[in-house]
């Protein structure tokens, strides 16, 4: 196998300056953690065993360790996104599991969580479906998951919209993110007929797709 193929990530990957960067651009965006983290919350019982996959700067996994007891594990492949997950945690006084490692090939027992969730990440996962397969590997009987995500069907005026009306960004910030939004993340993105194509081939078999005016929900349960 060769060492492309091995990449767990599409692109160069967020770490050193550019994950920096988006754990500053994206921590004003604590609203939308805190309603995925009660969506969470609304889904497992105290004390459930809950992994958030590629968790960033781990703002959503702090937001749900303040709503509940939970045993909560986040997994990126980033170095400097779990040094700046740890540092978050500790800030905030929660105790989150951050650690390094790759989707695909995770670092966990069979029927380790209850729950797991995926936020703005798995677009970027080089090898989906393995990721998929892993998620249900590591998920318990009767566990769930869901993945929220970019639509790649989404029009370039919803994303402007967002970026201005809902991220609040101006200026530069918003011009680069506008620039990231339409030259990467929106080709890499799914469509809904794409997430149940990948999903097929996984040992999920199928899902629950909603969307909304720029992205979706693809939950799974094993």
């Amino acid at each position: 196998m060769s060492k492309k193929a091995q990449k767990g990530y599409k692109g160069i990957g967020m770490d050193g300056p550019i994950a920096t960067w988006y754990a500053k651009s994206t921590q004003n965006n604590i609203e939308d953690y805190k309603k995925d983290a009660e969506k969470v919350a609304a889904c497992v019982p105290e004390e459930a065993a809950v992994l958030e996959l590629a968790p960033g700067p781990g703002y959503l996994s702090i937001e749900l360790a303040k709503l509940g007891n939970y045993k909560i594990t986040g997994l990126d492949i980033s170095k400097k996104f779990v040094e700046i997950a740890r540092e978050k945690a500790k800030e905030a006084g929660v105790e989150i599991d951050f650690r390094q490692g790759d989707a695909s090939r995770m670092p966990f027992d069979d029927q380790t969580f209850d729950f797991i969730i995926c936020r703005a990440a798995f677009k970027n996962f080089s090898q989906p479906v393995a990721a998929l397969d892993e998620m249900n590997r590591v998920l318990k009987d009767g566990g769930k998951a869901v993945i929220i995500d970019l639509r790649g069907d989404v029009s370039p005026e919803a994303v402007d919209k967002h970026i201005e009306e809902e991220l609040g960004l101006t200026g530069f910030q918003y011009l680069l993110t506008k620039w990231i939004f339409r030259l990467s993340l929106i080709k890499r993105a799914y469509t809904k007929e794409e997430f149940r194509q990948l999903v097929s081939k996984s040992k999920f078999q199928t899902c629950k797709i909603q969307e909304d005016t720029i992205g979706l929900e693809v939950w799974l349960e094993k």
